[in-house]
């Protein structure tokens, strides 16, 4: 059985767990699963009446300590390595832009999403009909992405990537995130 089958899943309400990084798209996958969770959050708190206070500092925890990291993860690393072991009939570059402008579109409103969500917390008010509609945005364009990358990018890279590929691609999610390589794995660079 594979660590990534959903019944071995988490729920997606806490960071994914560093002991996935062993297997890197399996700690995408789990990462991708937390990205939902928090869309859900989001369009939570774009309908309620009232805001939630822990439900808002959950969203900016994810916003400003776990979201970077992740895109970071699929453009300096697996993007790259998916365009050079991915045939022209796998047409992953153009997957890959369609991906990267939701990306970008998201990543154009997260300062306007974090501002709003704090400002929020500091006044102790609740959210504007126009901060309602940028959060719907801002998730409607992160979930987006997250469907192209589960229905094509993750199938192809677990078609196409060698062993070697996915050794240097977990050494560097590692790093990303101040851990250490695993002990004993050779240097896939």
């Amino acid at each position: 059985m594979q660590p990534s089958e959903p019944m071995l899943r988490g729920s997606g309400d806490k960071p994914t767990s560093p002991s996935l990084l062993a297997n890197p798209l399996d700690f995408i996958s789990e990462d991708h699963l937390r990205e939902r969770q928090v869309c859900a959050v989001i369009d939570g708190l774009a309908t309620a009446d009232t805001l939630d206070r822990q439900a808002t500092t959950t969203v900016l925890r994810f916003l400003n300590e776990e979201l970077n990291v992740h895109l970071r993860d699929e453009a300096e690393d697996l993007f790259p390595l998916l365009a050079r072991r991915c045939t022209e009939e796998d047409a992953i570059e153009g997957a890959i832009n369609r991906i990267r402008a939701d990306q970008d579109e998201a990543m154009r409103l997260l300062p306007e999403v974090r501002a709003m969500l704090a400002g929020c917390l500091d006044r102790g008010g609740d959210l504007t009909a126009k901060e309602r509609a940028v959060l719907t945005k801002f998730a409607g364009h992160v979930r987006r992405h997250l469907v192209a990358e589960n229905a094509i990018l993750l199938p192809i890279a677990r078609a196409r990537l060698t062993r070697a590929d996915l050794r240097h691609l977990s050494k560097h999610m590692r790093s990303r995130r101040g851990l250490p390589d695993f002990p004993g794995t050779p240097d896939a660079e």
